[in-house]
């Protein structure tokens, strides 16, 4: 009896083995959407909340109009945007018709099987039945509303919490994943921020993933933590980005940190061209896989590609070459000139070919290249900033940079600007970073990426494999210092500089999300 109990044991042991390699996946297909939704005609006024989901229906119809194309191609998960339900720019009064209690995932819970549970959830059971009658994860963002008691000092006068709010539904249709955004971008006053950051993960068949959201990304936590601490393998990243250039572009930045902290990234940003709002993903650590970046057109557009479900990451070590490369004093001047309200120290490329050294505070930058040729209508310009960064959000940043100056006039190296004419035979970029969190940016003309025509070597060089495919807008290094955010060194005098900067360069606008 004990051998026979001992065998069945074996059996059954084995039989479990084989249902779970059965089930799991090492690879899937993602697919994201860059939705183009439809905005509220006011969102300062309030609406009912049969209006607020009329519109909201009007979005879902042309979301579920993707998840559904999504599905019968075979992908296994689909992302929708930020603010894709209901649009952006409200009060909090304004946005609370479009709000639904969402609850904490362990209650377990299918909408669409049982929509009253949690109350009126209309959102949440259109959401769970697009993911239950398609058989995909579905992610999606809208807002949760929590009551709470005006006597807690935590408590807004409202009595309410309003939060931005990532869910994510199973191929069953379940809830598993509910994330509120921790840094909330200024101009979204409608939302609070939680008491303490969520680190949210789920495991699928297909890889264990981590969700946040837009200007999370700049940050630590979650986002840092998400990936060093939790090890998910892929990020989910509903966004509403706007694009800042040089160097924040949606696909650059978005592919550069998939990079850099070697998981698959999952982008879906908003489609609002007018806003400078496009630029969505599917991005692996060695390369992108697919993006789309369109400022013409006012269409949605949804992408597929295949991931594998546990990617793997060499590590780097990016000031190893750096520090043993001898630094010679540069023959060509330097000079000064502001990329998105930070001050650069920037050398001008004289010749079609060079290397070049440039320092600011304890960052000096490496850089050697060669153009296919010089022309005489473009200037480019290789630049170090080491410092804080203080204009709509504060936070510590070391980057390495070559750009291409809008006009021949230097004063314009590090503004805006989306075309260019030169490409490059060859470049080799590195830095003496003080940190590990280094993103590797590289940028053509008429802002599109570059897979498979740079690597990262373990000494921390950018290079390029072969000549540049398109002409070059940006090849940067991008590195934070999180632990210098919040520097007792940024005196008011340094700070106030910066709004000087701010307000004498170009009025204010909200970038980011």
């Amino acid at each position: 009896a004990v051998g026979v109990s001992w065998w069945l044991a074996c059996a059954a042991a084995f039989s479990a083995l084989c249902v779970l390699k059965a089930s799991s996946l090492d690879t899937f297909l993602a697919a994201v959407y860059e939705h183009a939704v439809i905005l509220p005609k006011d969102t300062l006024l309030p609406v009912s909340h049969s209006e607020a989901l009329a519109l909201m229906n009007q979005n879902l119809d042309l979301l579920e109009g993707a998840i559904v194309s999504a599905a019968k191609q075979g992908a296994h998960i689909i992302v929708t945007p930020e603010d894709g339900i209901y649009g952006v720019r409200f009060t909090r009064d304004t946005i609370y018709p479009y709000l639904e209690e969402i609850p904490d995932p362990q209650v377990n819970w299918i909408p669409c099987d049982n929509p009253k549970r949690f109350g009126s959830t209309p959102v949440q059971e259109r959401l769970s039945c697009l993911a239950k009658n398609n058989s995909i994860y579905v992610v999606a963002n809208m807002g949760d509303k929590k009551p709470c008691n005006t006597s807690d000092s935590h408590c807004p006068p409202d009595g309410r919490f309003q939060y931005n709010t990532d869910v994510v539904f199973d191929s069953q249709g379940k809830l598993v994943a509910r994330y509120h955004k921790q840094n909330i971008f200024m101009g979204e006053d409608q939302f609070n921020v939680p008491m303490e950051p969520e680190f949210v993960t789920f495991d699928t068949p297909f890889g264990k993933f981590g969700v946040f959201t837009c200007f999370d990304i700049l940050f630590h936590d979650p986002a840092v933590t998400l990936v060093t601490e939790f090890q998910v393998d892929t990020i989910l990243f509903p966004t509403a980005w706007m694009d800042v250039l040089p160097h924040l572009a949606a696909i650059e930045f978005h592919s550069a940190w998939a990079m850099g902290m070697g998981v698959n990234f999952l982008a879906a940003n908003l489609h609002n061209p007018s806003r400078r709002m496009t630029g969505s993903g599917i991005y692996a650590p060695d390369s992108p896989r697919v993006f789309h970046y369109d400022r013409k057109t006012q269409e949605g557009k949804l992408l597929f590609a295949q991931l594998k479900s546990h990617p793997i990451h060499s590590p780097v070590n990016w000031t190893s070459y750096a520090s043993s490369v001898e630094s010679t004093p540069t023959k060509t001047q330097e000079f000064q000139s502001i990329v998105f309200f930070d001050e650069f120290t920037f050398v001008e490329l004289k010749g079609i070919k060079g290397n070049y050294t440039v320092c600011q505070n304890d960052l000096c930058c490496h850089l050697s290249y060669q153009m296919s040729e010089k022309r005489a209508d473009e200037v480019y310009a290789f630049g170090a900033f080491d410092g804080l960064h203080t204009v709509e959000g504060q936070y510590y940043l070391q980057i390495c940079i070559l750009l291409k100056c809008k006009t021949t006039n230097l004063r314009t190296c590090g503004s805006s600007v989306d075309t260019a004419f030169t490409r490059f035979e060859m470049f080799s970029l590195s830095g003496t970073f003080g940190t590990r969190y280094v993103f590797p940016e590289v940028l053509l003309s008429e802002v599109k990426l570059a897979p498979g025509e740079f690597q990262v070597s373990s000494d921390g060089r950018l290079v390029s494999l072969k000549p540049t495919s398109g002409p070059v807008l940006t090849i940067g290094l991008f590195g934070r210092l999180y632990g210098k955010d919040w520097a007792s060194n940024a005196s008011s005098d340094f700070i106030a500089h910066s709004l000087i900067i701010m307000l004498i360069v170009t009025p204010i606008i909200h970038y980011l999300c």
